[in-house]
Formats: structure tokens, C-alpha cells, sequence
């Protein structure tokens, strides 16, 4: 049994295998795990690869031609004669090169150290990463990367800069992409165009071969880069903010550049192992000076040019918004939101900031700095306020023939305040108005010519807040009867707003403003009666208003002022050309008339500054007009000459801080005179027109000086002055009048019947529009609804006296005599009597006798006064004359009560009922009144508002004309 068991267990063992068939076995399993590890690696690495790109695009071979293509290009701006402004505001600088243009030099330097086997590999070079890992591990002296142009390329253009691995695997996918669709020479060109190279001189980041080598060595040519310089920028793009030279305002960074050194060896040592350069090159190189060869340290233009850079990118910007309208085939859209608006011109920025444009300025550089050395020297500026800041101002200057902006002063400092104060400020214009929406539509409609007569008296005004507003003159006063010519000498306000209300007509006014370019008008400066005079919802700008001036200067063509003349692409095409288009607003007539009278302004007027400082009057005529708003929140002075238009405002950034003391009130002045007398000394060639053009139609005519009409043979006062020949008045003088008046409180007034012979006056009187009385009616109406106004007196205009009577001397008899004058006294002044007196106490009192006994004689009749007209008289007797005086009340019924003292003698007995004694004269016995100082208040110190009171009686006023004119010229206030 034992056996058999045995003899079973022993057939049952298997035969052992051989240790080939083993080998072989374990071969084949190895083979087919390898197989499927194969296949699971590389699933696997499928898998996540494909979860890294799953949300990439598949990009085309156009969208790929596109992007590597696409290039920010640094703009630039430039004056009018072609000198660079500098690049538009960027921190990049950015220029293009062709392949061609590329030196094989810096072809090889770049190879050298960044991808030696680029024209082998096909966007990948895999041993070169190898090798790339192995001299990181192995902390090798020389390193090189281990990605390819291609990869840095792809890198740039597709996907962000973060160090990531996912990053890695995208872009060596892109750059086998990249590889099927571009060429060698189109990848290279794309990565030297690209790739950043720190910073350069003047501070900007600079981009490219060609910028950097501009930037860095201030070479234009690619071609005069020694190998030394073409290894040191070779270098700088694997760290160019470690290897920057200059940090970010363009300051050396002694450092940084010893680092850019130390890279730059090895850029020579892969070049010499490559065979590009020989050993001799290399030792050359090594010995050049690189510092030595850094370009010049310079400012960016925004340090230098920080105001014209940002107003030349924001006008070409608003440029290019237009172009982009037109391009889409629609105008712009008025209706559109202010956000959009918004947006869309930041987009039309953005593209004049990266598109490598060139912007064209009419900006003449030698207006400009001269302009700016009187603005940036603080001698010619009051001293800093801590309560109101710096004393600002702005300018402009504009030629006249084209509109073209040729300098301008944006304010004081940029550190301070970025505005453009001559641009985008808007302010009250003050009488700076009264010429462009008064005078110039007055005078183109014949409404008024320089000898045309203006009634300067109050005008009583709606006022939603106090009741009413009674407008006043600068000077505090109101002086009648003027000339248009000297009303606008002495910047009278009521004058202009009769002419801007009621003769030109708000509507007409504004239109009339808009042609000339006022964009500022609002619906509410419609409703504005004081418009003309700076009452405007928010006013004008400085660019706007001397815009305006200079249609005046254009013989009354308009031109849109410009600042970009034109506007070239990247690839030299000139996509935008400023086209003068001039528009005739108003006659030439009308403009020289204009200009004429703005001449009197400063010969005769209120621009005295400018008359007193002017040092060219000889060569180059000039003409203006002041202005001031309330409290001097703002002084201006608009001037021209035949060929450019300089306009001037200065002030407080804050209204509110008002301008103070003579010296500041004249600022505007003093600082266009001085920007003016620079201008001319460093740009003589720009002031080639020695006179205004006199157009045809101008003839000089005599006219009434109370009516501005032709003489007739009561006229008695004149005016001789220039008119277009079209409105030449035709019509006699209705003015005058020869009439038989009293006057009470300096108003005349029809007498009574009975009113004693010796109180009325006959003479020629004046017959205005307004009658005083009148005035008088509508003054005393207003002053319960005001909640401060002056006395009644301080509103009569300086003839009121003269004024033609319409009603009847409201006095009333009260059937009983006056009561007498008191306190009679007598003082001898100069050696003649004064005699003064307390008034009466009746309400019908038509006036005082003055009556005189000489030696104890009878007492006869001496002088009148006017009730109302003052308290004193002066007879002119001498002290020697042993006089004595009393003084008798009279009514207008012709009742006499006599003073109870006498002065000057002992006291006779009165004769209170003698006869009045006609003295030979006018009636007053040869005495004049002596006005109260107090109806017309001192004159304010207005430097560009004072107003001269015209002389009286039949004294010539100020010449209508520089060319000759004789005779009683300008206004004489009747």
C-alpha cells in the first residue's frame, strides 16, 4: 500500500521547465506590463494634459498670423516745424523693426545665449531642456534656458507670465503650432519686436531691439551696435528688471548694471563657443566701455511737456473717436449716455496710445516757451496765499488767418494742478463779453456805430430773490449819454446790457456768440439779462472766448481754433488733415469798426496797463478789451494784432478767492503784455502785418452827440467817428429840445403855473428814450420790494439836469408862505463870501434867494437855488465889500419868506415883498451850485473798469479815430 502511494505521489510531480523557457517567460509578461504601463502613461498623461488645454482654443493659422503680428507701437507728437514733443503717455516704449533691418549680429548674440539650435528644432528642443535641467542641478557657471524663441514667443503673445506647470505644457504645444504656420524669420522678427528690455534713459520700459537700442544706447541704426553692445542687449531679456541699467525716471543704477555686465560676458562666452565671433572680437569686447556708451539721461515729455502732452493726447484722441464714427458709417450719436461716451473716447485713447501714430501739432515751440518763461517765473505772480493758494493763470494765442493754436500757458504748476486751465476750465467772462454778444451783432445790424449814443442809466431788473436788481457800473455811477465808443473805452455795464437786451435781443445774442464758437451757452443763459455782462450759468472758456476775439481779428471770419494738424499711422499713411474752413459771420465793416473802438480801449480806456507796458506799438498794432468779474474773482484781458489773437486770464482756482489790490486787478494785463512783448522779440516773423485791413464802406461822418443822428440847427455838441457807409444816419437830430423847465431833486419837471420866472430854466434839453422821470417812477416803485438799495440820488445819471420835462412839478401849493431858511451864516473862502443856510421845512419850497446890501444899502437880489440843489451859495463878493446877506424861502406859488438873521453886517430892515432883480446870465446871478458830494460816490479801483466822467460843456471827448478824425470826437455827456 505504502509503495503505491509512492508510485501515484511520484507521476503526479510535473517535469521541471528549462531556465531559457523561465526567461522567456518572464520576458513576455515584462513586454506585456510595458505595453499596457505605455499605454496607461501615456493615457494618463493624455488625460491631463488634455484637462489642461480643454478650455483653450484651437487658434487658427490667421488668428495666429494675427496676434504674433499684433504690435503696441509707441506714438509720438510733435511740434509745428517737426521737433518731437515726445512719446504719448505710455510707461512702453515700443518700435517696430523688419527682419531685413535685424543685423546678424544681433541675430547671433540672441541665439548665442537664448536658443543656439533654433533653426533645428520644431519649436521644441528637448535637449536642450536636458541640458537646461542638468546645469540647474549641477549649478553649472554657464546655464542656459530651456525653452525656445518659439516658447518665449508663445509664451508672450497666448498666455500670462506665471511660472506654472500648466503654463509649460500650453506653450509647448503653441509653439508646435506656431512652427507649422510661421517661418524662422517671421518667429525671430515677432520675438525682437516683443520681448522687454528694462528700462531706458528717459525712464520708459522699453520693448523691442529697436527701442531698447535706442533707449539704452541712443542709436537709431541697428547697424552701429558694436558686438560688445549687441552682447549686453542680448542679455537683458531673461531678467530685464534684475539687469535694468536705469530704473523707471531714468536714473543709472550702478548695480543692476554690473549685472547686466556680468550677463553680457556670458552672452560673448556663448558667442565665441558657438563660432560667431573670434577670439580677437571677444577680447575687443570685453574691453569696450559699455557705461561710457549708455545713452544721456533725459526726462519722459511728460516731465518736460506735461501740459501739451496731455492736451495733444486728449484733442487727437478726440480726433480719432471721430474717425472711428466715420469708419462705421455713423455720425456721432448725441443721444448717446455720457458712460458710453465715456468709454468710446477711452478706447480711441487706448489706440492712439499702442498704435504707434504720430500727432502733428500747430504748437510753435518758440511761442510756447516764451509763453511758459513768463508763467514759470514766479517774480511775476503775487506771492502764495495760505488761504487761497497760488495765484493761477492761463493764456492762449491763436493765429487769425487759420484758427491754428500756435502756444499756450495751462496753468502754473502740473504738481499742483493737472487741469488745463486755457482748455477746460470754464469762467465767468465779465465785460470781456460785451464785444462778442452786445457790440459786434449791435454794430453788423446797424444798430449802433462807434458814434451811436448809449444811455448809461439804470435799468431796473426782475429778481426772483431780492425783488428787483438795479445793475451798477464799476465805478459806482451812471454818467448819461455816451457814445457806443465810450461806453465800451470806459467798460460801462448799462450800455451794454440796453443793447444786449433790448436792441440785440437775448435770442440774437447768443446765436450771434454760438456762430464764434461759444459752445458753453446754456438754456438757462437765455433768461440771463446780465449775460452780457458775465452773468452766465458757467461761463466760457479761455480757448473759447479768444477764439471768438480772433473772427474780429479775421476781418469776421470765423475758424474753429485747432491743435492737431495731422495725424499719421504706423505705416506712414496720413489718416487725419486739418481742412481751414473759414465762415464769414459778420461783415468786414463791422469787424474794422471793432477793431477800431477795441483800439480806443487801450489808448483811451480801461487797458491802461497795457498801454503804459506795451513796447511794440510801433511795429505791431495792437487792440483788447479788460474784463473783471464781481469781487475780481477773475481778470482777463482779450487782445489781438492782424495776425494772432492772445487771450489772458488769471485768478484763484476757487472763484471764491478773489483777486486783491491794484496790483492783482491788473494782472491779466501785465501778463499779456509781457507774454506779448516775448513773443514778438522771439518770433518777429509771425507778426507780418503792420495795420488792420481798412475794407471799403468805411467813411467818417459828424453826427449829434445827443442823439448820434445828423446835426440840425439846435444840435450844439458833436461826434466825429467811423461808420460803414450803410449806416450813415439819414435822419435829423431828435435828441434836443428847446424847452422852459424847474428842476426839483435833480430831475426837470414842467413848472406850475405861477412858479416864479427866476427858478425856470430854458434851454436845450435832452429827449431819451427813458425820460427821468420815468426812471424815477419805476426806482421809487422797486425800492419797497428790495431788500437794499442805494438813496435815490446815487441812481440819477450825471445830466439828469438836462433831461427834456414830460411831467409836471409835483409840488403843491399849501396855500400859505414857506417857512424860512435858518442859521444863515457867512465865511469867506479865498477871499469871496460863502454863504450857507439851512433849508426850509415846507414841502412846497421851489427854491432860495440870495439877497445882499453893500455898505447898509438895500438889499437886492443876488443868486437863485433850485430846491433840492444845494445849501450854499457863492456870489463872489470880496471880503472888503462890507456885505451883508440874508437867504428867502420861495414856494411854487411864488410866496417869500425871508431868513430871520442876516450875516455879515448889522441887520437892515428886510424887504421881503421886492421884486426879483433879473441878473444878467442864466439866472443864478453867475454862481454855480455846488453839488453834494455825496450823489455821485467816489469811483471804485477798478484798474481795467474805471470810468472818466466825459468832460462838459463843449470840451472834445476822446478821437472816434486813429486816422485823422478831427472836431468834437467820441462821447460828450450833454
Amino acid at each position: 500500500m505504502v509503495e503505491e502511494n509512492k508510485k501515484k505521489t511520484a507521476k503526479q510531480r510535473p517535469p521541471r521547465r528549462s531556465w531559457l523557457r523561465r526567461f522567456g517567460s518572464v520576458v513576455k509578461w515584462m513586454f506585456i506590463l510595458g505595453i499596457l504601463g505605455i499605454l496607461f502613461a501615456g493615457g494618463a498623461v493624455a488625460g491631463y494634459v488634455t484637462s489642461i488645454v480643454k478650455d483653450d482654443p484651437v487658434r487658427t493659422e490667421e488668428l495666429i498670423q494675427q496676434q504674433v503680428s499684433q504690435n503696441a507701437i509707441t506714438g509720438f507728437a510733435y511740434f509745428s516745424d517737426g521737433q518731437p514733443i515726445g512719446q504719448l503717455r505710455t510707461e512702453e516704449d515700443r518700435r517696430l523693426i523688419e527682419f531685413n533691418d535685424i543685423p546678424q549680429l544681433v541675430i547671433d548674440a540672441v541665439l548665442a545665449i537664448e536658443d543656439n539650435n533654433f533653426y533645428n528644432h520644431k519649436g521644441v528642443d528637448f535637449s536642450g531642456t536636458l541640458r537646461a535641467v542638468k546645469q540647474k542641478l549641477l549649478n553649472e557657471s554657464v546655464q542656459t534656458g530651456g525653452s525656445t524663441l518659439t516658447q518665449q514667443l508663445a509664451r508672450r503673445v497666448f498666455l500670462n507670465l506665471d511660472r506654472t506647470e500648466d503654463r509649460k505644457v500650453k506653450e509647448i504645444l503653441l509653439s508646435l503650432r506656431l512652427e507649422r504656420f510661421l517661418s524662422k524669420q517671421e518667429i525671430l522678427t515677432a520675438y525682437l519686436n516683443k520681448v522687454p528690455f528694462g528700462n531706458g534713459s528717459n525712464g520708459y520700459n522699453v520693448f523691442g531691439i529697436k527701442a531698447a537700442a535706442k533707449g539704452i544706447f541712443g542709436l537709431d541704426d541697428l547697424e552701429k551696435l558694436n558686438v560688445a553692445q549687441a552682447a549686453y542687449l542680448a542679455g537683458l531679456p531673461q531678467l530685464p528688471s534684475k539687469y535694468s541699467a536705469f530704473n523707471g525716471v531714468g536714473e543709472f543704477n550702478e548695480t543692476a548694471f554690473n549685472r547686466a555686465i556680468d550677463r553680457q560676458r556670458l552672452v560673448l562666452r556663448r558667442m565665441l563657443e558657438e563660432n560667431k565671433i573670434t577670439t580677437s572680437q571677444y577680447d575687443e569686447a570685453l574691453l569696450f566701455d559699455i557705461k561710457s556708451s549708455l545713452a544721456p539721461h533725459t526726462k519722459k515729455a511728460y516731465a518736460t511737456f506735461p501740459y501739451l502732452m496731455l492736451e495733444t493726447e486728449r484733442k487727437a484722441a478726440e480726433i480719432m473717436l471721430t474717425l472711428n464714427e466715420d469708419n462705421k458709417g455713423a455720425a456721432s450719436d448725441t443721444a448717446a449716455s455720457t458712460a458710453d461716451n465715456t468709454l468710446l473716447l477711452e478706447e480711441a485713447r487706448q489706440q492712439l496710445m499702442t498704435g504707434g501714430y504720430r500727432v502733428y501739432t500747430t504748437i510753435d515751440k518758440k511761442v510756447y516757451s516764451a509763453m511758459h518763461s513768463i508763467s514759470e517765473d514766479s517774480d511775476n505772480f503775487t506771492e502764495d496765499s495760505k488761504a487761497r493758494g497760488k495765484e493761477q493763470t492761463a493764456g492762449i494765442m491763436i493765429n487769425n488767418k487759420t484758427g491754428a493754436i500756435l502756444g499756450m500757458i495751462e496753468g502754473r504748476d502740473f504738481n499742483i494742478e493737472q487741469m488745463n486751465y486755457a482748455t477746460q476750465m470754464v469762467r465767468q467772462p465779465g465785460s470781456t463779453m460785451k464785444p462778442i454778444a452786445a457790440y459786434l451783432p449791435a454794430l453788423d445790424a446797424g444798430l449802433i456805430q462807434p458814434a451811436g449814443i448809449l444811455d448809461d442809466a439804470p435799468i431796473v431788473m426782475k429778481d426772483g430773490g431780492k425783488g428787483f436788481h438795479i445793475p451798477k457800473n464799476a465805478n459806482n455811477r451812471y454818467q448819461g449819454l455816451v457814445t457806443a465808443r465810450y461806453a465800451l473805452n470806459k467798460s460801462l455795464n448799462l450800455p451794454a446790457l440796453k443793447l444786449f437786451n433790448d436792441k440785440v435781443g437775448i435770442e440774437n445774442a447768443w446765436t450771434f456768440a454760438k456762430k464764434l464758437g461759444i459752445t458753453t451757452i446754456q438754456d438757462d443763459d437765455y433768461n440771463a439779462q446780465t449775460g452780457v455782462i458775465g452773468g452766465l450759468r458757467y461761463g466760457v472758456s479761455v480757448e473759447e472766448l479768444t477764439n471768438a476775439y480772433s473772427s474780429i481779428g479775421n476781418q469776421g471770419a470765423f475758424n474753429d481754433a485747432y491743435m492737431i494738424e495731422k495725424i499719421v499711422d504706423s505705416q506712414g499713411k496720413i489718416i487725419y488733415q486739418h481742412k481751414v474752413n473759414p465762415e464769414q459771420v459778420f461783415s468786414e465793416q463791422t469787424a474794422y469798426l471793432m477793431t477800431d473802438m477795441l483800439r480806443t480801449v487801450i489808448t483811451d480806456g480801461t487797458a491802461s496797463t497795457v498801454k503804459k507796458n506795451y513796447e511794440h506799438f510801433k511795429e505791431v498794432p495792437i487792440v483788447g478789451k479788460t474784463g473783471s468779474t464781481q469781487n475780481y474773482g477773475d481778470v482777463w484781458f482779450m487782445g489781438y494784432t492782424p495776425d494772432v489773437t492772445l487771450g489772458m486770464w488769471v485768478g484763484y482756482k476757487e472763484q471764491i478767492n478773489t483777486l486783491q489790490g491794484d496790483t492783482q486787478k491788473r494782472q491779466a494785463q501785465t501778463l499779456w503784455t509781457k507774454v506779448m512783448n516775448t513773443v514778438i522779440d522771439k518770433r518777429p516773423e509771425l507778426f507780418v502785418t503792420k495795420e488792420f485791413p481798412k475794407p471799403e464802406g468805411i467813411v467818417k461822418a459828424t453826427v449829434s452827440a445827443y442823439s448820434g443822428k445828423k446835426p440840425s440847427e439846435l444840435t450844439d455838441k458833436f461826434t466825429t467817428d467811423l461808420f460803414n457807409a450803410e449806416f450813415v444816419p439819414k435822419d435829423s437830430d431828435d435828441g434836443i429840445s428847446k424847452a422852459k423847465y424847474i428842476t426839483f431833486n435833480g430831475v426837470n419837471y414842467l413848472p406850475l403855473e405861477g412858479t416864479p420866472e427866476d427858478f425856470l430854466k430854458e434851454k436845450i434839453v435832452v429827449k431819451r428814450e427813458k425820460p427821468i422821470q420815468d426812471l424815477v417812477k419805476e426806482l421809487l416803485a422797486a425800492f419797497p420790494a428790495m431788500k437794499e438799495h442805494e438813496p435815490l440820488a446815487y441812481y440819477m445819471p450825471a445830466d439828469a439836469k438836462t433831461d427834456f420835462p414830460t411831467e409836471v412839478d409835483p409840488r403843491v401849493d399849501d396855500g400859505s408862505a414857506p417857512s424860512a431858511p435858518g442859521e444863515v451864516m457867512v465865511s469867506y473862502s479865498t477871499g469871496k463870501a460863502v454863504i450857507t443856510f439851512t433849508p426850509s421845512g415846507s414841502s412846497d419850497v421851489v427854491g432860495y434867494r440870495l439877497y445882499r446890501s453893500l455898505n447898509g444899502g438895500s438889499f437886492q437880489k443876488q443868486a437863485v437855488l433850485s430846491a433840492g440843489e444845494s445849501t450854499v451859495f457863492k456870489p463872489g463878493t470880496p471880503a472888503s465889500a462890507n456885505a451883508t446877506f440874508y437867504v428867502a424861502a420861495v414856494d411854487v406859488a411864488g410866496h417869500e419868506a425871508a431868513s430871520g438873521s442876516v450875516a455879515g453886517g448889522t441887520q437892515p430892515t428886510p424887504e421881503p415883498t421886492l421884486p426879483p432883480e433879473e441878473v444878467p446870465g442864466d439866472g443864478t446871478g453867475g454862481t454855480e451850485p455846488t453839488p453834494d458830494p455825496g450823489i455821485i460816490p467816489e469811483s471804485s479801483d477798478d484798474p481795467g473798469m474805471i470810468i472818466i466822467q466825459p468832460p462838459g460843456g463843449n470840451e472834445a471827448t476822446p478821437q472816434g479815430s486813429g486816422n485823422g478824425s478831427g472836431g468834437n470826437t467820441g462821447a460828450t455827456t450833454p
